[in-house]
Formats: structure tokens, sequence, C-alpha cells
């Protein structure tokens, strides 16, 4: 079913590629990353101010930490960020990765371990794989040999952990303990779904229910826990690449947006695109725990 509602633009960023949106529960903000352009935003709800940071390489995500500052993943490594003096420092290197790959995406679990993924930066060749950042330690985990890896995402709830594997439409789900992650299983063929369509960022809601951003698709789509396509949100803008849950309820639903691969008479018939949209949500999100060093 899909499900018309009425988004609007918090942030016209113009964004080549905005991904990795993430609610800071602490600041009551949202962070989301401009990848190509190399920007890492900030939106204040409260006051609508939208900043950006320049970062030093192209930046797929940023996580809020316990000590208030951020855990960042560049193209050539894990970077701290300190929002009061917008200052990146390197933290750690991703060994055995190929020079031509980059971070893609990522999020917690509820032990404050980060999980990320790598891909290919000219989506093509299969050299992405998933990794656990635990107490400083790099550590590969779940799925590898895809060209382009988006999330992980967690859903506490049931103890399940789902990989997107985006090239190939597929989103798989393992279980997840304070041991690691499982095996792999089969969870969603976005394929069958959405032929046009590539999955990109998810996240999961309060319900135990798994969203996906549509690339080509013009909407996000929502899972339920077996697998099975329960609605679409159509959006003003045909590249949605992730959606975060935020606000004091966690009932904002926000939305990054992409312009990387529209063409100029496309971009006027879509002009929300490149944006941060905004919209209420009909079901609440959960809390990201804080990156624990």
């Amino acid at each position: 079913m899909a499900l018309i509602t009425e988004a609007r633009s918090v942030c016209a960023a113009q964004a080549l590629l905005g991904e990795g949106p993430v609610w800071d529960a602490a600041r009551q903000v949202l962070w989301f990353v401009d990848i190509k352009r190399r920007l890492l935003w900030c939106h204040d709800p409260a006051d609508g101010v939208n900043t950006s940071f320049p970062a030093p390489g192209q930046i797929g995500w940023a996580l809020p930490a316990e000590d208030g500052l951020l855990l960042c993943g560049l193209q050539d490594g894990l970077y701290r960020f300190d929002p009061a003096t917008a200052l990146f420092s390197l933290l750690c290197t991703v060994p055995g990765e190929p020079a031509g790959n980059r971070l893609n995406d990522a999020c917690t679990d509820p032990w404050g371990r980060v999980w990320f993924g790598s891909m290919d930066d000219a989506e093509s060749q299969q050299s992405g794989r998933f990794y656990c950042f635990d107490r400083g330690s790099v550590t590969p985990a779940g799925p590898s040999g895809y060209a382009i890896t988006n999330g992980p995402a967690v859903d506490p709830l049931h103890g399940l952990i789902y990989f997107t594997d985006t090239l190939g439409k597929r989103i798989v789900v393992a279980d997840l303990t304070a041991a690691g992650a499982g095996d792999i299983r089969p969870f969603a063929d976005c394929a069958r779904d959405f032929p046009q369509a590539y999955p990109d960022g998810p996240v999961v809601d309060a319900e135990g229910c798994l969203w996906t951003g549509l690339y080509l698709g013009s909407a996000a789509a929502r899972y339920d826990a077996r697998g099975t396509l329960i609605d679409r949100v159509a959006m003003p803008a045909r590249d949605v690449t992730k959606i975060a849950f935020g606000g004091v309820d966690l009932m904002t639903m926000f939305v990054t947006t992409a312009t990387k691969d529209v063409a100029d008479d496309e971009r006027r018939n879509c002009p929300l695109a490149g944006h941060l949209l905004a919209m209420p949500s009909s079901v609440r999100g959960t809390v990201s725990v804080p990156v624990r060093w």
C-alpha cells in the first residue's frame, strides 16, 4: 500500500549524495552527511538552523558517542569529530581495505558497538564488506563480496541485525547478541518488490519493522519482521537514501536524498531532490545507543 504523506524540506542541502541520518538524543539534533561534497550536516529542529562542517574526505556516516564527540566513517578510516571545535582527527584505518573503497553506512547496537560497511567507490567491484568497531578494535563481521553495502540496521527488540546488498537488491538478517552476529539468512527480495529501484539505507522502528530508502524509487518501504512488504511511503525526490526517526518523541521521519544521478531536466520536476526532508510518522523510532570507545 502506498502511503502519501506531506514531506517538507528542512534543509536545502543540495546534496549530491545525502546519507546517514541519525538522531542525537543528547543534543536533540539530526546529523547527516553529503558523501560526495564531503560535508557533515547538523539540523536543529528547534530553531531550524542548519550547519555544515567540511570533512577531510568522503564521509559516509557520523554517530554520536558517549563523551559528546562523534565517530565518523571516512574514505580512509574512522575519525573522531568534535562539534565544539569542528575538528576531525584520525582514530584508525580499516586494515585490508582496497584503495578504491570507501566507508558507506553504519549504526550502533545495544552494547555501543558500531557496525559499518565498505564499498567500491566506483560502484562496480564486489570489494565491499561489513565490520564491527568495538572499544577501539575493528574486525570483519557480517557478509562480504558486495559492490555497495548499506546498513547495517539493528533491531534491539528482537535481537537482529540487517545487512543490505544494494546492487543485489536484497536484504539479509542475522541474530545479534553480545557475542556478535550469527549466521546470515535471507530477509527481503527487493528485486521482486521494486524491480526498478535499489534498497538503500535501512533502519528499524519500535515495532520491529525495517524501513529502507529506495534509490530510483521515489519512496521508502517498510517490511515486517518476516520480510513481507507492508507499506510504501511516496517521497518528493527520486533517489531516497535513508530515513531516521527523531524529535522528542521519535515520531518525526527525517529523510536524506541524492542528486548525483539526476539530470537537470529531472531536477526541475523534483525541486526537493538533495534536500533533507521531514514528515510526521505513524510509528515511533528507537533510540540510537551512543558509541562506546
